[in-house]
């Protein structure tokens, strides 16, 4: 049951930093739209919570070793994570000017990514600076990449 939760929440965490950052940044560099980018936050929150849940729930079953119980538990574990922690890059949103919420929102995420990463590591007896710098450089290629994306798409909608 504990390593249910475990993935879980380590899953739903990665996945909300990853995919919501991405999506921000992204739509962020396209529009300049808070409310394009909130609706893109809210949206990630919801439909992508329930697609990773999904997705760690057919998972699990795939493996035909663990409990309907265990199995559960990595779903809602994996759900909760991702909806709850995508909804936190809302408040700097609503909060702050746009630019600045989106720097706000690339500090808070990346430092979750990489307590979450130190915290792996330590757990699994490896040396954190490698697991830190493996998920923060992915972490950053995905963001840079959906920046020009969102930049690239831009030229064709103005």
């Amino acid at each position: 049951m504990k390593d249910s939760l475990r993935t879980g929440i380590a899953f739903g965490l990665t996945s909300a930093v990853i995919t919501t950052l991405g999506l921000m940044v992204g739509l962020h560099s396209g529009t300049h739209s808070k409310i394009v980018v909130l609706g893109g936050i809210l949206t990630i929150a919801i439909a992508d919570a329930f697609s990773d849940a999904l997705g760690i729930h057919v998972s699990e079953e795939s493996k035909n070793v663990h409990t309907f119980k265990q199995i559960w538990t990595a779903t809602i574990a994996t759900f909760m994570a991702k909806f709850l922690f995508a909804l936190t890059f809302t408040v700097p949103i609503l909060l702050l000017p746009l630019s600045f919420a989106i720097v706000v929102s690339l500090i808070w995420g990346m430092s979750i990514l990489a307590l979450l990463s130190y915290v792996m590591a330590k757990a699994q007896g490896e040396a954190p600076w490698k697991v830190m710098g493996e998920h923060l450089m992915i972490g950053l290629v995905v963001i840079g990449i959906t920046h020009l994306v969102g930049d690239w798409v831009s030229t064709f909608c103005r």
